[in-house]
C-alpha cells in the first residue's frame, strides 16, 4: 500500500504533498536529457552507422531523428508508467502522482508524456507556470491532473 492508499483510506481529503519547484524539476530534466542523449549516441548512431544511413541529415523527419524521439518518448513514458520516475527524479528524489486516483493509467502517461509534453514544450509558458502555480503543475500536468512532489526518505 503506498502512501496515497493509506492517507485515502483514512481521510476522503486530497493528501498533502510536498510539491517539487520549477528549478527541481528543471535540474531532474537536464538529467533526463543526458541520459537520453547517451543512450541514443550508444544505440542509434552506432546502428546507424553500420547501416550506411545518414547521421548527418537535421530534418526532423530523418530517420535518426525519429528513432532520437522515439527513444525519448519511451524512456519518458516508461519510466513514468512502471517507477513513477524518471532516472533524474530518482536523483533528485520527486516523483510524479496522479492527483485524482492512487496509480496513473497508460492513458493520463501517454498523455502527460507525450502529448502534453508537445504542447508544453512548443509554448514554452507550459513550463514556466510551475513555478507559479500552487501545486506546481505544467501545462501537461494540469490536462492530466497530475503532479511531481518530492519522496519523502
Amino acid at each position: 500500500m503506498n502512501e496515497y492508499q493509506e492517507y485515502s483510506n483514512d481521510r476522503k481529503e486530497e493528501p498533502s504533498f510536498r510539491y517539487a519547484g520549477f528549478w527541481m524539476r528543471f535540474w531532474a530534466y537536464l538529467l533526463d536529457l543526458v541520459v537520453v542523449g547517451s543512450i541514443v549516441r550508444m544505440l542509434i548512431k552506432p546502428v546507424f552507422r553500420m547501416q550506411d544511413f545518414s547521421l548527418s541529415e537535421s530534418s526532423m523527419f530523418a530517420p535518426a531523428s525519429i528513432a532520437s524521439a522515439l527513444i525519448f518518448y519511451f524512456y519518458f513514458v516508461l519510466m513514468t508508467k512502471y517507477l513513477n520516475q524518471t532516472l533524474g527524479k530518482m536523483v533528485f528524489g520527486l516523483k510524479v502522482v496522479d492527483l485524482k486516483s492512487n496509480q496513473m493509467t497508460w492513458g493520463t502517461i501517454l498523455f502527460r508524456e507525450w502529448i502534453g509534453r508537445f504542447i508544453s514544450s512548443t509554448i514554452i509558458i507550459g513550463y514556466i507556470i510551475i513555478a507559479f502555480l500552487p501545486k506546481k503543475q505544467g501545462l501537461h500536468d494540469l490536462f492530466t491532473d497530475t503532479s511531481v512532489i518530492h519522496v519523502e526518505r
